[in-house]
């Protein structure tokens, strides 16, 4: 798997100014942030996989592979979801919302008003506006976008359960931490934000996840 091209500068930057992440660093050698996917695949993955078990997301993800004449080693094509209708998709086990969130998003990439060619030229900002346009998309999910797909390197996503509990655990004496003390003590992680965050994952989850 590539490792993104700043990640042997952004742990050599942590470890030097923060002694948890300089452990946590040497906890977990090797490991590093991987892309999986295209973006369509990667966003309509998310939206299936919100609020259900991952056993049931995989199902209903290969249900819908299979109505859009698709498979496993393929991208999902936007422009065959977009023709399906809503009943087609809810028998691949989608709920009426999510059936409308899948075709909202391949609406938005068959229209080019998400256009992965144009991304490169978004600040972090900008991409995440452009992804919460999208129904069934939120902060959260666009900030695990940014980071595991477009591999931004300083995202600090604040309402991040597992972020603010490793937080607690490693600074706070685990008192879970308040979202502007989250924020101050990540200034000193700038502009490696991520990879801190990825970091204290792991003290949570040595398995990496990916999205």
């Amino acid at each position: 798997m590539t490792k993104p091209p700043y990640w042997d500068e952004a742990i050599r930057s942590l470890a030097a100014r923060d002694s948890v992440i300089a452990g946590l660093i040497a906890a977990y050698p090797g490991l590093h942030l991987t892309r999986r996917g295209d973006p369509f695949t990667t966003l309509a993955r998310a939206i299936v996989g919100q609020q259900i078990s991952v056993k049931a997301a995989q199902t209903i993800w290969e249900r819908l592979l299979g109505a859009c004449d698709s498979g496993a080693a393929l991208p999902l094509d936007p422009a065959r979801v977009q023709r399906r209708r809503i009943t087609t998709l809810r028998g691949c086990g989608l709920s009426e919302r999510k059936a409308e969130y899948i075709r909202d998003l391949a609406r938005h990439f068959t229209s080019s008003r998400l256009d992965p060619k144009a991304w490169p030229a978004l600040d972090d900002e900008a991409l995440i506006a452009a992804l919460v346009d999208v129904k069934g998309i939120g902060r959260w999910t666009a900030e695990m976008f940014l980071m595991f797909h477009e591999m931004r390197a300083d995202v600090l996503p604040v309402d991040d359960i597992g972020l603010q509990k490793a937080v607690a655990m490693h600074y706070f004496d685990g008192a879970r931490p308040t979202l502007a003390e989250l924020r101050m003590l990540a200034e000193n992680w700038q502009p490696y934000r991520s990879v801190a965050t990825w970091y204290l994952w792991r003290s949570l989850d040595p398995i990496p996840v990916e999205y």
